[in-house]
């Protein structure tokens, strides 16, 4: 007889399995990928930062290369405040006068060892354990003063001027992290305060990154993905609380996605890499999401979509060897190189009117209006072939297709070929709509 703690072990055991069979795809795509990631002050603060530092320690370990940039704001505030030094902002950039630049050297300084310390940290019996990680840091970001604007002297506030690309490519190919501080060099030896913000955002579009990844502030009620033009819609006071100016520099000049993730969430940055429906906020300059004509590759996808539909009855059992056969009438929706919606059209040779199947939306992805477009693209396709209207037959979303345009219609309104097929045991109802 099985006790609780074995069926407790089992449980954990399939949990494990099945998590590492899903993530599997993308730890095969991230191996060898170069990602960017920025934290801000507030995050390094937090009581879940030495999680952070080990979920980063994991991702090195499976071949992902590491640029980190680290923010310090509420620690030079702190800092100046105590040492009653003003602080000044302008534009969002901190005016950086003699005093409060010692300050930031300092603040920065410590920052690092920290970081580095934390990074080094290889007790047994930890999730840092063997890890071994190589951290390097230098004069990688050449800097030039931010000069006066308004009227206002912004002082030893600087903005990134170059990025040693090659400095950075030869340390991740030894398998090295790069940290780096928010500081900047000149060629005259000045330093300048720069914006953690902008610095990973040079060094992501410089290296042509696979992914820009921001930990900050909460993503709570933003939606799952954005595109540039979305970006760019948002109300100004959405836009400020987050590093969307960032992104959108991002994504316009060559970095194909950017993360936004929320530094209270305990393994974020795991669930976003690992998981399709990740954990925070994706801006992409387009929708990584794609309609396409289904081929032969997709039989699989789309038989894992459709079967619990079968099952309910909602749709029609296809068989693996009709599906195949029949692949060229479907449409389906890619997400991340995995089927989350398919669609059929069956055009008749004596008709002008075709049938509209087996759309189907995965449950996870529902209420998102993936059909609606998948509809819109199926009726695109319908013109295009000169057809003037869609038939569907349903037994159980009769009122879907209303809501879409479609009215109730009789058997009799089906093309002739389809009429001979009408199975009168499933008494599925009939629904048309007129194409423009």
């Amino acid at each position: 007889m099985k006790t609780l703690n074995d069926t407790l072990i089992a449980s954990n055991s399939a949990t494990t399995t099945s998590w590492f069979r899903t993530a599997a795809p993308y730890i095969h795509a991230h191996r060898g990928a170069t990602f960017v990631i920025a934290f801000d002050g507030e995050t390094i603060e937090t009581s879940g930062f030495d999680s952070l530092v080990h979920d980063l320690a994991l991702l090195s370990s499976l071949g992902i290369k590491l640029v980190l940039v680290y923010g310090a704001r509420p620690q030079i505030e702190q800092q100046c405040h105590s040492q009653n030094i003003e602080v000044h902002y302008h534009q969002g950039l901190r005016v950086t006068d003699n005093a409060s630049l010692k300050i930031a050297k300092s603040v920065m300084g410590e920052l690092r060892i920290n970081i580095e310390a934390k990074l080094s940290f290889g007790l047994p019996h930890t999730p840092m354990a063997h890890a071994r990680i190589r951290c390097t840091s230098g004069n990688l970001i050449t800097a030039r003063p931010v000069g006066i604007r308004d009227g206002i002297d912004f002082g030893h506030t600087g903005e990134v001027r170059r990025v040693d690309i090659q400095g950075i490519n030869d340390q991740l190919t030894l398998g090295n992290m790069v940290l780096l501080p928010p500081l900047g060099y000149s060629p005259t030896g000045e330093i300048f305060n720069l914006a953690a913000e902008d610095i990973a955002t040079a060094v992501a579009t410089a290296l042509t990154a696979d992914k820009l990844i921001f930990i900050g502030e909460s993503t709570h009620g933003l939606p799952r993905e954005l595109t540039v033009e979305q970006v760019e819609q948002l109300s100004p006071e959405t836009a400020t609380h987050h590093p969307f100016n960032a992104a959108l520099r991002a994504c316009k000049s060559g970095v194909k996605r950017v993360h936004l993730l929320d530094r209270s969430q305990d393994g974020a940055l795991l669930q976003e890499l690992f998981s399709r429906d990740g954990a925070g906020t994706l801006i992409t300059a387009k929708s990584f999401e794609r309609i396409r004509q289904a081929n032969i590759d997709d039989v699989g996808g789309i038989l894992d979509l459709i079967q619990p539909l079968e099952q309910n009855g909602t749709l029609v059992k296809r068989s693996r060897d009709l599906l195949e056969v029949e692949i060229g009438h479907f449409t389906v929706m890619e997400r991340d190189g995995s089927v989350v919606a398919c669609a059929a059209l069956y055009p008749y040779p004596h008709s002008d009117v075709a049938e509209l199947a087996c759309l189907a939306v995965s449950k996870d992805y529902q209420s998102l209006g993936r059909g609606d477009r998948l509809l819109s693209a199926i009726e695109q396709q319908a013109t295009v072939l000169g057809l003037s209207a869609l038939c569907v037959l349903t037994t159980q979303t009769a009122h879907w297709f209303i809501e879409h345009g479609f009215s109730a219609a009789e058997i009799r309104d089906l093309p002739m070929e389809k009429q001979a097929l009408y199975n009168y045991q499933r008494n599925a109802k009939v629904f048309k709509k007129i194409l423009n």
